[in-house]
């Protein structure tokens, strides 16, 4: 009988907050809406959430275009490009985010074009968002699910609540940059809050082999 292949390492990383700016809070900034700088951070419901963001920015007639020309002013964080970079010299990494795929582009280009799963907005004839489909439900959850199927071993971080199930489920899980409440809630999970103590984690887990 045929013994399985050793397991290959997989990193699983958020988005906004771990490499980027939240766009939503540039969106709010921008057009003076401080209801929309709720983000995950705050609320676990992450279709509430978004049910909410369209309100207001349907309230306020911003349509798509708009938020676009806010988000191509923005740039990674300081430190982030280098950070991915080294952390994709070593292993396969991949982007999991509630963000959507009309909004990251210009974000990953900066970041030289990693692999994102996100979302898809739904917009109407005036270019308005009228609602958005998820990718699958739970889809952080469910891919680091997908591919420790395909024998991965992964390595997950990220900042919110909607992190926390990726995190859960990967084989070694950390927060990153987390605020405060939601590391005293989940106090059995450690939390950096630089790239190079992250990336000395994570290559540590790698060269251990487990």
């Amino acid at each position: 009988m045929e013994s399985s292949p050793p397991s290959q390492f997989l990193v699983t990383l958020d988005v906004e907050g771990v490499l980027t700016p939240e766009i939503w809070i540039a969106v709010a900034d921008h057009f003076g809406i401080d209801a929309l700088k709720k983000t995950t951070k705050d609320e676990p419901d992450y279709q509430l959430l978004m049910e909410e963001r369209i309100r207001l920015i349907n309230k306020h007639n911003i349509s798509l275009p708009d938020i676009q020309s806010v988000i191509s002013l923005l740039s990674p964080l300081d430190g982030a490009l280098d950070f991915l970079t080294e952390l994709r010299s070593t292993v396969s990494v991949v982007l999991l985010s509630d963000t959507f795929e009309e909004f990251i582009g210009p974000l990953m280009v900066q970041l030289q074009n990693p692999l994102v799963l996100c979302h898809r907005l739904v917009i109407n004839d005036d270019g308005y968002i009228s609602s958005f489909t998820e990718r699958t439900p739970n889809q952080k959850f469910e891919a680091v699910r997908a591919f420790q199927k395909l024998n991965y071993q992964v390595i997950a971080a990220g900042d919110s609540y909607n992190d926390l199930s990726m995190i859960d489920q990967a084989d070694a899980g950390f927060l990153f940059r987390a605020p405060d409440h939601v590391r005293t809630e989940r106090s059995d999970l450690t939390c950096f809050d630089g790239y190079s103590d992250l990336l000395s984690s994570v290559t540590a887990i790698i060269e251990n082999g487990h």
